[in-house]
């Protein structure tokens, strides 16, 4: 059943769509020291679970944007959906790493989720509309990464691993349901073939603006991503936390990302787009600085540690709604390849940050490595935005 008519879904189905993408990313998290008992392999190789996922993201999410743009966001959504499920289920049941890795990175086709929740924003409302509407789409699918980790540490210690890919499996086999008779279609065909969509990249690719706004996102979520890779090592190796612990602690950036796209929500019209990403880009390095500060000082503690993160978080959910609208803006009947290209940008770089930040603790088992990795990339994100409002003067001057 495709329609043909614009059919708007319920504000709660995006919702639901983005925190589908969130919980994938990081309900199994608490269970990743465990897993690499499990499988008999190193750290550094389970980790790629992260990493991998990451940069096959990236990847997929160049092609998400412009084949949803030709064809329509329903059909690559319900595509991606039922792929997600078959992955997952060969994740349950690999009888190795390397078999459960091909899998977990096939996982990344849930990306569709994340780009098209936000595309179909774009597709419905206003320019001046959108910047809220993503936050507050955000701001509601950041329930789901704040309670995820928890719930996947207990699930990790009442069964194993598996049953955070169950749970998995179970809310893509909601969400398969939710699209197929909620989500009608949203955008028009572009009529263009593939390949002539993606010619029209170098259009977004030659935007300073464009690439300010990614830059901002990606740079201020690679401190976000680095957390991903290297804070279950850090919990479990140096604090000698269990998965139920782990899991709790985890959450943290989530009550702050929560926050932040509260913010984003209510005041992103009021204070502006380039505000917001400025403001939030500070907070997120003021969080890891104060954090780096305390260790150094000898007083850092496990508390001390994830409780900083909820600044990071909190910046994060400043940063990513309006750059991501801002990224939109810059070409809006490309609101689908922008939002692809965007965020393969920032993911791609989060894989990145993710493998290095496994690497580094696997060198030097204490927070120092990845609270200076995440300071470096929250750095980057705010020079990135300021020099955007500086050019953006200089035009208007």
């Amino acid at each position: 059943m495709y329609f043909s008519r614009k059919s708007p879904p319920h504000i709660s189905t995006l919702i639901l769509l983005a925190g589908l993408s969130a919980m994938v990313m990081n309900i199994f998290l608490p269970s990743l020291p465990g897993m690499t008992v499990y499988f008999d392999t190193d750290y550094s190789v389970m980790q790629l679970a992260v990493a991998g996922y990451l940069g096959a993201s990236a990847v997929l999410q160049i092609l998400i944007g412009p084949i949803s743009d030709q064809i329509g966001r329903r059909p690559v959504l319900l595509w991606g959906i039922f792929l997600f499920l078959v992955s997952t289920l060969g994740c349950i049941y690999a009888p190795n790493a390397t078999i459960f890795l091909i899998f977990r990175i096939a996982q990344a086709v849930i990306a569709t989720c994340l780009v098209l929740s936000r595309a179909i924003v774009r597709d419905v409302v206003e320019d001046s509309e959108a910047a809220s509407k993503i936050g507050f789409v955000t701001m509601g699918m950041s329930v789901v990464p704040m309670v995820a980790p928890a719930l996947g540490g207990l699930l990790e210690e009442t069964w194993d691993w598996r049953a955070s890919f169950w749970l998995m499996f179970g809310a893509g086999s909601l969400a398969l349901a939710l699209v197929y008779f909620d989500l009608g279609e949203t955008k028009r065909r572009s009529g263009l073939t593939l390949g002539a969509q993606f010619k029209q990249y170098p259009e977004l690719l030659m935007s300073p603006r464009f690439w300010g706004y990614s830059l901002a996102s990606g740079f201020a979520s690679g401190a976000f991503f680095a957390y991903l890779g290297g804070a279950p090592f850090v919990a479990s190796g140096y604090f000698a936390l269990d998965p139920t612990e782990v899991g709790v602690y985890f959450g943290a950036p989530a009550i702050g990302y929560f926050a932040g796209n509260y913010v984003s929500g209510a005041y992103s019209q009021r204070i502006g787009v380039n505000n917001m990403v400025l403001w939030g880009s500070f907070v997120n390095a003021i969080g890891v600085g104060l954090s780096l500060l305390l260790f150094a000082a000898g007083i850092g503690t496990a508390f001390s540690f994830f409780a900083f993160m909820t600044f990071v978080g909190l910046g994060n959910g400043m940063v990513i709604p309006n750059a991501t609208a801002g990224a939109l803006s810059v070409r809006p009947h490309l609101a689908g390849t922008a939002s692809g290209l965007a965020s393969a940008i920032m993911i791609g770089g989060g894989a990145g940050l993710s493998a290095l930040a496994g690497v580094l603790l696997e060198i030097w088992p204490t927070p120092y490595p990845l609270l200076s990795l995440m300071l470096a990339t929250a750095v980057a994100a705010l020079v990135a935005i300021t020099l955007t409002i500086r050019r953006e003067r200089r035009l208007r001057g």
